[in-house]
């Protein structure tokens, strides 16, 4: 009979503790909030407290708090103030559950089974309720197989980042001190795909900007006054053209990047993104699909309106207007942005269009790939999988991973659960059942590897 390791150990009971009907439970208790982010009444309080009890049986020490009107929780373990100290993060709120738009007729607050596909559903399954119970499990085995973490861990937990994370930097401002840690190891976002573990280290940035152009009060006959009368529509949709060439690239000067870092070049090298759902042609010349998502700018026309496209009549619109998404990567002056929009509307005649901010603001940051803490993380997920996990230098989406690394000044490693298929702000938000025990299991490595770790090892400290 071969020995089995104590890591061995750890990483066998996550697998068995993710695949069991408590699991399960926990699992349908946490689905079961409606925490939707917009509405004001949603129970933030009570998901929070019902959190900390599974903590606290952990042995971890609660901090309860509230923010610009949010509430957070803070929950601590303190073992050795000579070890590396970890810090997590989770949130509790989502997005809308949208009830009556699901298939089969299932309620977004109740965990779903679909025997045949191997599928859960709920909202909040994959963003971020499943993510963080699959970590916490992971640490519950540790520190059964260990006694012990082996390091001191820290985990942040906000009921607000799916409205933009209100008050989440003005607490790790405050807090400053309090949350000092060595790295932070958290998940949320996809994966590369369902099948493949995969980091990535920071997240691109994200700005909004409603665009508008008013010629006058009121339509005009489209015969009277068609081919005498400027039409907003048109002329807005000639700006907006403006943005990108035809193929997409961004035009807009100070909102593309000067070079992909070779380090992060080589992490993408050979990699598929999104499932392989991109269009190959499309987007930054002399760049592959990965490098557009992960290492360059992108800017995308989320809405366009004029006239009632419902009901079309024969008027030439009175005014037009649009919202203008730009996701960029670290190294851009994103002070600068709606300037250098600005800018760029002006000189190609469109100074008539009106600029303002649209929602909130997500700034880019990430980690360099050849930090030694990344090594360290590919490592031992390399040793619980038995092959590599894809590094993707940033998130193609946005998370307020800058409040980590600019206010806090720690490293920053994502570790996701989801994939890109799985619907988390559309009905039918889910994830394939398998990927719970097989996700616990390589951070139940990880946990255990930290433990063992020093921080020199981490590149930290």
């Amino acid at each position: 009979m071969l020995d089995t390791s104590p890591r061995d150990t750890a990483v066998d009971l996550a697998r068995n503790l993710a695949g069991d009907d408590a699991f399960r439970a926990a699992l349908a208790d946490l689905i079961a909030f409606p925490t939707d982010a917009s509405d004001p009444d949603a129970p933030r309080h009570a998901y929070l407290a019902h959190v900390a009890q599974g903590f606290a049986a952990m042995g971890f020490e609660m901090q309860g708090f509230t923010s610009d009107g949010h509430p957070f929780l803070l929950v601590s373990r303190i073992e050795d103030t000579t070890r590396p100290t970890v810090l997590g993060y989770a949130h509790g709120d989502t997005v809308p559950g949208m009830a009556g738009r699901w298939a089969d007729g299932r309620d977004p607050w109740v965990l779903g089974v679909a025997q045949d596909s191997g599928l859960w559903y709920g909202r909040g399954i994959a963003d971020n309720k499943g993510q963080m119970l699959v970590n916490m499990t992971a640490m519950q085995a540790v520190i059964a197989a260990r006694g012990s973490l082996g390091f001191n861990a820290h985990i942040l937990i906000e009921m607000g980042e799916e409205i933009g994370s209100p008050g989440l930097r003005k607490v790790c401002e405050k807090l400053k001190s309090r949350l000092k840690a060595d790295l932070l190891i958290a998940s949320d976002g996809p994966r590369i795909d369902a099948a493949t573990p995969t980091l990535f280290l920071g997240a691109r940035g994200g700005a909004s900007f409603r665009l508008q152009l008013r010629r006058r009060m009121g339509g005009r006959h489209s015969g009277n006054f068609g081919g005498a009368l400027k039409n907003p529509a048109l002329e807005l949709a000639h700006a907006l053209a403006s943005i990108t060439d035809a193929r997409g690239a961004l035009q807009v000067a100070g909102w593309v990047p000067e070079s992909i870092p070779e380090a992060a070049r080589r992490a993408l090298t050979g990699l598929t993104p999104a499932g392989g759902e991109v269009d190959p042609e499309w987007g930054a010349p002399d760049l592959t699909p990965a490098e557009r998502i992960h290492a360059w700018n992108s800017a995308e026309i989320l809405a366009f309106s004029a006239g009632d496209i419902a009901q079309p009549v024969n008027a030439i619109p009175d005014m037009a207007e649009a919202v203008v998404q730009l996701r960029y990567v670290p190294g851009i002056a994103d002070a600068d942005l709606g300037a250098a929009l600005r800018a760029h509307l002006d000189a190609h005649g469109h100074g008539d269009v009106t600029i303002a901010a649209q929602g909130p603001r997500f700034r880019a940051s990430a980690t360099p790939v050849d930090h030694p803490a990344v090594g360290f993380a590919v490592a031992s997920l390399a040793r619980t999988h038995g092959s590599a996990p894809v590094v993707l230098p940033s998130l193609g989406g946005s998370l307020p991973n800058d409040i980590f690394t600019e206010v806090l000044g720690i490293p920053t490693i994502w570790v996701p659960h989801s994939y890109p298929g799985c619907s988390q702000h559309a009905p039918d938000e889910h994830l394939p059942a398998a990927i719970f025990p097989e996700a616990t299991g390589l951070m139940a490595g990880l946990y255990w590897d930290l433990g063992a770790a020093s921080k020199a090892v981490l590149g930290v400290g």
